[in-house]
């Protein structure tokens, strides 16, 4: 197809990644069919009044409500809810979907849009570390491409274009360390918020920003891996790299190790899934090598950052505990983020979840909404009473 010809939708579209989807798809005259938020009314309307989708989905009714009176003087048509979102995916007729929902919310517009035969960018983590498994089957019966647009598996889907998947040797991402690389135990108790909050090269939502804190992010880039493609947990191995150049590597069989480099900046995965399989021309800042200086490389403390081995456990595991994994971070993190838990309860918070919640075997759909559920309400409640 031809890029100028395809129509898209944005999922997310007030977040960080969303946004950069905005720049991207207005930069290259895509069409934008839909976009979708939670409540960010003013983002929304610029949005709207810059691209003209045919349709905008808002989660907060009462914001939705609000946002209809805003932007009355548009041909844009308003939906509100969860029900309005899918509405809006069913009727957009979008060729892809670009989903940067945060957290677990992510899950049902990726399996709407793969059911109505869109391709999807995928940069939202959760949507696979909650039900890889049915997301991929669900991608397979519909003949739709998953096209990652997280930094590190967009780096790995483009190296693996050098050999056959029989030849891949192991997978290795690599991480930023966060803000906290190189500390103890002890050195994180009493880190506040806003320390944890300063990510030294992303510039990212509160939410993925403290998951790069205690590097929980790099436990679910695990488990997306290995959906993704295809490869048992002991064949992805996670690396620090301060520079955030090398955005991942894929080793192969022969020993050849093949490393996909570029500035830090999302735009250029964005660029890449819209795209594919052709590259776009780009004539914004380029890679300078000889400004780099070096580049290191360190292994992870995974005995500081816990969380880290034990999403890769929660994966060889399986079952519900990817979800449960996922909901009881998504809850501790809230907590932290509004004052009501430490940052180091975040670990053990997540860890107890894990370790006591009774496990079950190829779980469906509503069995995993359902521990979803449970999880979230059971560290919410403990941590208030």
């Amino acid at each position: 197809m031809n890029k100028q010809n395809k129509k898209i939708i944005i999922l997310g579209s007030t977040g960080s990644v969303g946004r950069q989807t905005v720049d991207v798809a207005r930069a290259y005259s895509v069409t934008v069919e839909g976009i979708a938020a939670y409540q960010n009314i003013h983002c929304l309307e610029e949005q709207i009044r810059l691209m003209h989708p045919r349709f905008c989905a808002v989660l907060h009714e009462e914001a939705a409500k609000d946002l209809s009176v805003r932007t009355a003087d548009t041909d844009t048509k308003i939906v509100s809810g969860q029900e309005g979102l899918l509405q809006m995916i069913e009727a957009s007729g979008a060729d892809m979907a670009f989903n940067s929902i945060m957290g677990r919310a992510g899950l049902e517009p990726t399996l709407a849009a793969i059911h109505r035969g869109m391709d999807i960018a995928l940069a939202n983590k959760e949507t696979l570390v909650c039900a890889g498994e049915l997301v991929m089957q669900a991608a397979k019966e519909n003949r739709v491409k998953i096209l990652p647009v997280d930094s590190e598996h967009s780096a790995i889907f483009q190296c693996l274009l050098a050999g056959k998947r029989e030849e891949v040797k192991r997978l290795i991402l690599t991480a930023s360390g966060g803000p906290f690389f190189g500390r103890t135990k002890d050195e994180l108790r009493g880190i506040s918020k806003e320390q944890a909050l300063k990510h030294p090269t992303w510039s990212m939502g509160q939410k993925i920003s403290i998951d790069s804190a205690t590097m929980m992010n790099k436990g679910f880039e695990i488990i997306e891996a290995c959906h993704l493609f295809g490869l048992s947990a002991d064949k992805v191995d996670v690396i620090v790299h301060r520079e955030s150049i090398i955005h991942s590597m894929v080793e192969f069989t022969d020993g050849c190790v093949m490393a996909q480099m570029g500035l830090p900046d999302m735009r250029s995965c964005i660029r890449y899934a819209l795209f594919y399989p052709d590259r776009c021309v780009y004539q914004g800042e380029s890679l300078d090598l000889t400004t780099l200086g070096k580049l290191t490389f360190y292994s992870p403390d995974e005995d500081t950052f816990s969380l880290l081995p034990l999403a890769r456990r929660a994966f060889q595991t399986g079952g519900l505990l990817p979800c449960v994994l996922n909901a009881a971070n998504e809850a501790a993190v809230d907590l932290f983020l509004h004052d009501q838990i430490e940052f180091m309860d975040i670990f053990d918070i997540v860890t107890k979840v894990v370790q006591t919640y009774p496990n079950s075997e190829n779980p469906t759909l509503f069995e995993i909404m359902q521990a979803d559920k449970e999880v979230r309400s059971a560290v919410k409640e403990g941590m208030l009473k």
